[in-house]
């Protein structure tokens, strides 16, 4: 399993700025810390496929949309580290395997699911999808009560036909508002059939298609963030 982190701290607070202002700006500057000095910050641990892994890409861990919205992070001045936890190939099933283990290893203030597209390529059972995104929703909440989620939601190739193509949005949909989990529509939204903005397959994105798909995660996900980071303050302050 390919396990990475990249891990910057921003001190907190700021006026908003605009997502692609914050993306243009240097993430090579030093690592800012808290006004106290204390290294603490949300920790984000972002599961999902090939999509999140940052295939094809020649610095996965720079330019992948997980490393580029570490980069969004620092520049707003949340203090978040992202770990980026992509398997290629992965499905729900698979990410539900291995996600007990992975936040005993990596502690979540925030998950973020992004699977459900290799379930869709290759036409899964939609309810074996919905059960394994609403057990990934438990194992998180067992984990720690306290942690955000959120769904990145995508959609299912046409060629699988309308019924599958609709039955496969209306999972996230309805997960999402069952469970009370914070969404993000369709994390490809403007990628996805743009042939500039993916790779020679057809399905994997460019470093520019990435950097299109943080902007549209952090739409949602600068809220998450902070409210994350907010507690993430309280706790260090309260101590061990």
């Amino acid at each position: 399993m390919v396990l990475t982190s990249v891990a910057l701290l921003a001190c907190g607070g700021g006026e908003e700025t605009p997502p692609e202002a914050l993306l243009d700006r240097s993430s090579t500057e030093e690592p800012r810390l808290p006004p106290d000095g204390s290294p603490f910050a949300a920790r984000v641990v972002i599961v999902g496929t090939s999509l999140t892994a940052g295939m094809g890409l020649s610095d996965p861990l720079g330019e992948s949309w997980v490393g580029q919205l570490q980069r969004m992070a620092d520049s707003a001045g949340i203090p978040a580290v992202m770990t980026n936890a992509g398997v290629s190939g992965d499905t729900s099933a698979g990410g539900l395997r291995r996600l007990e283990w992975l936040l005993e290893e990596q502690p979540a203030d925030v998950v973020v699911v992004e699977l459900g597209a290799n379930d869709g390529l290759r036409g899964l059972d939609l309810q074996a999808l919905e059960a394994n995104l609403r057990a990934m929703v438990r194992v998180t909440r067992n984990a720690n009560p306290d942690a955000s989620v959120v769904l990145a939601g995508m959609e299912a190739p046409p060629n699988l036909g309308e019924a599958y193509t609709a039955g496969f949005r209306d999972v996230f949909l309805r997960v999402a508002e069952d469970l009370d989990v914070v969404l993000i529509p369709f994390l490809l939204d403007g990628v996805a059939g743009v042939a500039e903005l993916n790779q020679g397959d057809g399905i994997h994105p460019t470093p520019e298609g990435h950097r299109r798909m943080a902007r549209t995660a952090w739409s949602v996900l600068e809220p998450v963030l902070r409210e994350a980071a907010r507690r993430a303050g309280d706790r260090a302050q309260e101590g061990p």
